[in-house]
C-alpha cells in the first residue's frame, strides 16, 4: 500500500472548490421553519446565544433590555434575541427563529427591534455568521464622543480588530440605523454607533463577544494610561507591520489593507454548503498561518 500523503492548504483548497462547483450547480433545499428551529444546529446557537447574553450581563455591558445578539442558522433563517428582555435572564423559548427580511417565523415572544442592523451586516458581508450590539461603558463612551479609541499602542487590539469605525447617529430600530454602517462592514469587524453603543460581526457568538471585550479592554487601558502622566509608547512600524501581515493571512478584515484583499467571494445566494466550505478555509489558512 502506497503511503498517504498530506496534502497543503492550497491543494486542499483545489480540490473543495472543485467539488463545490459541481455541488452549486444542484438545487439548494429549502427546509421548513418548524424543521429548522427543531434542529440540532438551532438547539446549540440558543445555548451560545444564552451563554453570551448572560455574560454580556454579567460583565456589565448591557442593562435593562439593552443589546441584542443574533446568529445565521443557515443561508435562510436567523436566530435572534427578544425584544422587552434582559439578556441575562435567556431561556430557549425567547430566542427567536426569522427570514432575512426580519420577520418572525418561531419563537414565544417579538424580536429585538434592532434586528435589521444584524441583517444589514450579514447582507453585506456574507463571513458574517453572528452579531453581538451592546453597550459596554468604556467603548460607548468613545461612542458618546463620535470618536474612536487611538490605534498603534496594544498588540491585541491592533491584531483582532484595529482601526474602529464611528457610524453617525440614527434613531434605532428604523431602516437608517441599519444602514450607517453599510460603508463600514466590508473592512471592520467592530463598529462604534454614535451616541449608542458598539456592533461585532464574527464567525461565532462567541467570537463576536470577544471583540467587544476586546474592545472595552483597550478603550479601559487607552484611559487609564492617559491618566499615568507620561506619553503613551507606540509599537513601531516595523513590528505593526508584522502583526498586519498575519492579520492579513488569516483574512482578517482591517481598513488598512488598501486594498483590502478578499478572500474568494461566495456566491449571491449561499448555501449551506458554502458557508460550510468557507468556515474549512479559514481554518486551513489559520493552520498555515500558525506553524
Amino acid at each position: 500500500m502506497s503511503p498517504v500523503r498530506e496534502l497543503d492548504a492550497t491543494q486542499v483548497r483545489e480540490v473543495v472548490e472543485a467539488a463545490l462547483s459541481v455541488l452549486r450547480e444542484r438545487e439548494p433545499v429549502h427546509v421548513s421553519p418548524s424543521v429548522a428551529v427543531n434542529s440540532f444546529e438551532a438547539d446549540g446557537l440558543r445555548a451560545e446565544i444564552i451563554a453570551v447574553g448572560r455574560k454580556l450581563w454579567e460583565r456589565k455591558y448591557v442593562d435593562g433590555a439593552g443589546g441584542n445578539i443574533s446568529a445565521r442558522l443557515n443561508s435562510e433563517y436567523v436566530l435572534c434575541t427578544p425584544t422587552m428582555l434582559s439578556k441575562g435572564d435567556l431561556q430557549p423559548a425567547d430566542i427567536c427563529l426569522t427570514d432575512l427580511e426580519g420577520n418572525i417565523l418561531a419563537g414565544d415572544r417579538l424580536r429585538t427591534s434592532e434586528l435589521l442592523l444584524h441583517l444589514e451586516i450579514y447582507r453585506f458581508n456574507p463571513r458574517a455568521r453572528a452579531v453581538v450590539h451592546c453597550h459596554p461603558p468604556h467603548a460607548t463612551g468613545f461612542a458618546l464622543t463620535g470618536s474612536a479609541p487611538p490605534n498603534g499602542y496594544m498588540s491585541e487590539f491592533e491584531f483582532f480588530i484595529g482601526p474602529v469605525a464611528v457610524a453617525p447617529y440614527e434613531t434605532p430600530g428604523t431602516p437608517g440605523f441599519a444602514e450607517t454602517i453599510r460603508p463600514f462592514v466590508h473592512d471592520h469587524n467592530t463598529i462604534l454607533l454614535a451616541n449608542h453603543g458598539i456592533v461585532c460581526w464574527s464567525d461565532t457568538v462567541t467570537h463576536a463577544e470577544w471583540l467587544a471585550e476586546i474592545l472595552e479592554t483597550y478603550c479601559t487601558m487607552y484611559l487609564i494610561a492617559q491618566q499615568v502622566g507620561r506619553p503613551l509608547l507606540p509599537i513601531s512600524e516595523p513590528k505593526m507591520q508584522e502583526l498586519l501581515a498575519a492579520k492579513r493571512r488569516l483574512g482578517w478584515p482591517d481598513a488598512r489593507f488598501s486594498p483590502f484583499v478578499e478572500p474568494p467571494s461566495p456566491p449571491a445566494n449561499p448555501t449551506d454548503l458554502d458557508h460550510l466550505v468557507e468556515r474549512v478555509l479559514a481554518r486551513l489558512d489559520a493552520r498555515d498561518c500558525l506553524r
